[in-house]
């Protein structure tokens, strides 16, 4: 199939009827990173080591792609991450091309830890919907997920169905348009993180953004994530030392193709 230019890089096909987002507006957008390692000793949740490197990794990838990254480490509450939230969804985002949102901690299902309780998933993605934030409506929000979803360790198997890897239901994530919800792991499984290398997800994504970033439409990359998260392995304690796997997956409520392409002209104010 022939290849069309679309903001000086190639949509995947001439053929192809979906729109590409506009990227080429004066900002590239907010990327806010919530990243806890230590939680409320009442809570009797571990440490998370090796996220400081993700945070790292994370800070330094999303600057190079234009993103005004704003880290918040530390002991927040869930009073001050939403506190950050409104504080971001009130922001002009009128010259933006897009919003991106992290978020490191423990989680299980629908819902993520702060330092001292859990939040709900859509708590903190509705604040950026179209009527609530309007001026995202019609741009693309992504939001990332390092955190279990569960407590299994997922195992290797010879023949994986299809049916193993969906991504779980679609009525769990937000129902507005121009999402993008990416998760180290699918619901139920545990996300595996390096006490020193920090996460397998984080550290992937990171690496394929510097390699493809700037050449592969957004869920195109995503899907090389899974890939080679997927031909990981590592040991388990609830599989009684198996070798355990991950696979991540995403959901996406986008309506255009997404470029990201790192780019010199955007501006941090």
């Amino acid at each position: 199939m022939s290849e069309v230019e679309t903001d000086g890089f190639s949509s995947r096909s001439s053929q192809s009827p979906l729109e590409v987002y506009n990227m080429k507006n004066r900002r590239r957008g907010l990327a806010l990173i919530f990243n806890w390692i230590q939680f409320d000793p009442k809570l009797k949740m571990n440490p998370r080591y090796g996220s400081d490197r993700d945070c790292k990794n994370l800070e330094k990838s999303l600057t190079s792609f234009g993103f005004k990254v704003k880290v918040y480490n530390g002991n927040l509450t869930d009073s001050e991450v939403i506190a950050k939230l409104d504080e971001a969804a009130k922001a002009d985002h009128s010259d933006a091309d897009c919003l991106l949102v992290v978020y490191m901690s423990h989680g299980e299902k629908d819902h993520v830890e702060t330092f001292n309780k859990k939040l709900m998933i859509s708590d903190i993605t509705d604040k950026f919907r179209g009527a609530e934030c309007k001026g995202l409506a019609g741009k693309p929000k992504i939001f990332i997920w390092q955190a279990c979803r569960g407590s299994v360790f997922d195992q290797p198997v010879d023949h994986i169905e299809e049916s193993a890897l969906e991504a779980g239901s679609v009525n769990a994530f937000p129902a507005g348009a121009d999402f993008i919800m990416c998760y180290a792991v699918a619901e139920g499984y545990f996300a595996h993180r390096h006490k020193d290398k920090g996460s397998w997800y984080i550290k992937e994504l990171c690496k394929q953004l510097e390699n493809y970033g700037d050449s592969l439409e957004f869920t195109e990359l995503l899907t090389l994530v899974n890939k080679n998260v997927s031909e990981r392995k590592g040991k388990g304690e609830t599989v009684k030392g198996k070798m355990s796997k991950q696979i991540p997956c995403f959901a996406s409520m986008l309506t255009k193709e997404l470029y990201l392409k790192k780019s010199s002209t955007k501006y941090d104010n």
